[in-house]
């Protein structure tokens, strides 16, 4: 049987490839609306990042997703992206914790 191919992106921050999965899609729409893309599906030019309270630290640290995006991004969403990161970072640790 073959196993299924696992769809690998490039985080804007660090550089390196990683699965999908362990990444956080932001997305800007025509509107230079900013947001996080839960679903990776949303129209608008997207950006990963990985699922890493350190590399957003160092995102927001030399506003890395303003570059990419090509708008300006505030504080404000690099804080709510962080948060976003680490709650994201718990739920994992959850669902290993209850397959043991």
């Amino acid at each position: 049987m073959a196993k299924n191919k696992v769809p690998m992106r490039k985080c804007v921050v660090t550089g390196e490839m990683r699965p999908k999965k362990e990444m956080v899609r932001i997305v800007k729409t025509k509107e230079n609306e900013i947001f996080i893309d839960e679903t990776g599906k949303k129209n608008g030019r997207g950006a990963y990042v990985s699922l890493d309270a350190e590399v957003i630290q160092q995102a927001k640290a030399k506003d890395i997703l303003s570059g990419v995006l090509k708008t300006n991004v505030t504080d404000e969403f690099y804080d709510e992206l962080l948060a976003h990161v680490n709650y994201r970072i718990a739920r994992i640790e959850i669902m290993k914790q209850n397959e043991q």
